[in-house]
Formats: C-alpha cells, sequence, structure tokens
C-alpha cells in the first residue's frame, strides 16, 4: 500500500509533528552528545520543512537507563546542525507546550521535551488503542499534520509511531521514505546475484533473516561471520573451543543450533562459512582451520585463507546486503576480517548496510560514500528483511487510506 510523502503533504504555513530518532551516545556527567550522526540523518526533512511550523517530537533512552534524560543538549546540537534557532520545551503536552506552538510562525523549531518522559509512550500497543491515549490525543490537537522519519523506532508499536498516524493526516519523512523504497529494492530488483552477510552477536535475528531470504529466494547466498558463523560451525558438528561456546550459551542461542541445522539441510550449499578462523593464544593472533580450533582459545575472527575466498564470493555479487562484524573489530589484531569484508562490500553496484555496529566501522573507515545505503535503525532494518511488516509503515498506509 502506498504511504503519504512529504511532497504531497502541503506543510507550508502549518503546524507539523515532526517525530525524529534523536536516540544518541551521551555522556553521563556532563549530557553532552557523544555522536551526532542520527541528527545528520534527519537535517533533509527539517530543512524540507522551512516554511511550516516544525514541532519535534523524539526520545533519548528508556526509563531505567543512565542515558534516560531531558532533551537540552539535544535542542542545541540540533540548532547548531541547522543553523537555525530551536526552542526547547521542557514539556510535552502541558500549558507551556501549548502556548509555545500556539505562538509559533512559519520557519519555527521546536523540540518537546522526550516524549518517553510521558508513560505512555513506553507501552507496546495496537494503533486503534494507541490512538485513545492522552499522548496521541493532546498532541494531535497541537498540528495540522504529522511526519514520521524515526525509521529507528519504525519497528516499535508505541503511541506517537502508530497512534498519532490514525489520529491526523500524516506522511513518511525523507529519511523514513529513503529507507522504506532502498530497503524494498532488496526483495525487488536488486541487482544479481544477492548475497546477505550476516555477523554480529544478535544470532536469532540472522538466523530468521536467513531462513526467510533463502526460502523465498530474495538471496542467492549467505555469508554467516562472527557469533552466527559460531552457531552454524555448531550446527554442522564443530568443535568452536570452550570459550566461544561458553559465549553462545551465555547468549542463550543454543536454541538457534537446531535452526541453524535445518537452514544447511535445506540450502547448505548457499551458505557459506569461513574456512579459517583467527583465535587469541599468547596474547597474539593465530589462525586454524575450523576443524582444529583449540579448546582453551576464543576464536575473534575469520582467518586469511577464508577472507580471500569471501572477498571473492563479495566481488562477484551484484548485491550486498551486510548485518553485523566479522569478529572483535574493536581489537587492531583481529578487526581485518570486518574491515576487508567491508571494504570489498561497498564496491559492489548494490550494497546496503543493516545500522548499528557496522555503521560505526564505516564511518571510521570512511568510507560511507561508497556504500549505496547505510540504514539508520539496526533493529528496524533486521526486521524489515525477515519480510514482517514495520509497525511504523503499516501505521502510515493505513492513514494514507483514511485521510488520502
Amino acid at each position: 500500500m502506498p504511504i503519504g510523502t512529504l511532497s504531497g503533504l502541503g506543510c507550508s504555513k502549518k503546524t507539523v509533528l515532526l517525530r525524529l530518532d534523536l536516540n544518541s551516545p551521551i555522556d553521563p556527567t556532563s549530557h553532552l552528545i557523544l555522536d551526532d550522526k542520527r541528527f545528520r540523518e534527519h537535517l533533509p526533512t527539517i530543512r524540507a520543512l522551512s516554511d511550516a511550523k516544525v514541532v519535534i517530537v523524539t526520545h533519548q533512552s528508556r526509563p531505567g537507563k543512565k542515558d534516560f534524560t531531558t532533551l537540552e543538549s539535544h535542542a542545541e546540537k540540533l540548532e547548531e546542525l541547522l543553523g537555525t534557532p530551536v526552542t526547547y520545551v521542557d514539556s510535552i503536552f502541558g500549558r507551556h507546550a501549548k502556548d509555545t506552538v500556539r505562538s509559533m510562525k512559519p520557519g519555527d523549531i521546536v523540540m518537546l521535551e522526550n516524549v518517553r518522559f510521558a508513560a505512555e509512550e513506553n507501552l507496546t500497543m495496537k494503533p486503534e488503542e494507541a490512538k485513545k491515549t492522552h499522548l496521541v490525543k493532546r498532541l494531535s490537537g497541537m498540528a495540522d499534520f504529522f511526519i514520521n522519519d524515526a525509521f529507528g523506532t519504525a519497528h516499535r508499536s508505541q503511541p506517537t509511531v502508530v497512534g498519532l498516524p490514525l489520529a491526523m493526516k500524516s506522511a513518511a519523512g525523507l529519511l523514513m521514505e529513503k529507507e522504506v523504497s532502498t530497503l524494498s529494492k532488496v526483495f525487488s530488483g536488486a541487482p544479481r546475484p544477492v548475497c546477505m552477510v550476516l555477523g554480529g552477536t544478535k544470532v536469532d535475528d540472522s538466523i530468521e533473516v536467513a531462513a526467510h531470504v533463502l526460502e523465498n529466494g530474495i538471496a542467492d547466498s549467505v555469508i554467516v561471520i562472527g557469533v552466527v558463523a559460531n552457531v552454524f560451525y555448531l550446527a554442522k558438528g564443530y568443535d568452536i573451543g570452550k570459550p566461544s561456546t561458553q559465549l553462545i550459551e551465555q547468549l542463550k542461542y543454543q536454541g538457534e543450533i537446531a535452526k541453524a541445522k535445518e537452514i544447511l539441510k535445506k540450502f547448505g550449499d548457499r551458505v557459506i562459512m569461513p574456512s579459517t578462523v583467527a583465535v587469541r593464544q599468547n596474547n597474539k593472533r593465530v589462525e586454524y582451520p575450523v576443524e582444529k580450533i583449540p579448546q582453551d582459545a576464543p576464536v575473534m575472527d575469520m582467518g586469511m585463507d577464508a577472507l580471500s575466498a569471501l572477498v571473492a564470493t563479495l566481488k562477484k555479487s551484484g548485491t550486498v546486503v551486510f548485518n553485523g562484524p566479522a569478529g572483535v573489530f574493536e581489537d587492531p589484531d583481529f578487526a581485518t576480517g570486518t574491515f576487508e569484508m567491508l571494504r570489498a562490500a561497498s564496491k559492489v553496484e548494490f550494497s546496503v548496510v543493516g545500522g548499528g555496529h557496522t555503521a560505526a566501522v564505516i564511518e571510521k573507515l570512511g568510507i560511507e560514500k561508497e556504500f549505496t545505503h547505510i540504514s539508520t535503525g539496526g533493529g528496524a532494518c533486521i526486521e524489515f528483511l525477515t519480510g514482517k511488516k514495520l509497525p511504523a509503515v503499516e501505521a502510515l498506509e493505513e492513514s494514507y487510506r483514511i485521510f488520502g
């Protein structure tokens, strides 16, 4: 189904609720924002609304976390990046917030307080229930339109994400629109062959993605790396040593081994695992074939022979979707697999990265511009790639059906 777009909304001189995802790493003492990447991603949408009255709804962390704080520094950071005043209001829908919004002129930008300070925003609920919350009723009464640009929260079914679109005419912001259209291309129209690279520690998500893309013919091959590869090694009967086995037990991924076995049984020829690994022994990088992983050393990276073979596979691909590192990339001795796999992935015709740690590594390497698309939402991107409909996108589709 179609969703409303910013260009089709007609926001000039109107009051717009703009949902952003500005959740960022924060220094716990000074409350200074340590990484403004998410701010920068939203700038095109904010600038496209330069003749509207923009009321920003966003969040920082969640209750109980050390970085759950006010948005005063967020407003300052956004003002610095935009070069335009951003007024911070220490209220979400109280009298001060209402009066400030009512007195806005076209071109003004207001940032409301951390929306997760409202208890209702921390609940997971169906869109119809979300529409009835005090939060949605109060916020929707303050503006003409709602624009959701927060792809990072698109997999959450929370009031501002799924309730506001049912309460008022809504559209996707430029970032949300770009995320949905680019990720949709992975399922249809991506240059072949399509290779998925699944790594990191989120094994359950990666196995769900692998099963979906292989069963539906979306990917021609899946390369497993990192802890995901370790689970597939166990599924194939390899002994990966005590430290790596214990890590899988600590992460409670023993149940994923049976799922990996099922995938190998059906699609074994299309699942590619590194043939060699690098471990730490006597504080040095030492490499072994997977059949000979030592009992007392943790697997930290893929071996160089495996890297050469996997890079060759990537070079033959038309599309690469990359999610999760190949090992402990924070340690220079074990960063080679992650770094070189990413460099190879950046060279293909259509390259998509699933956010999170992988996006941070790419920024460190300075090769962001070489990728077709780097997603801003790790969890949302993964959920999208498993073939599930994202609650935020469904809500925008429903809003388009209701309001046109």
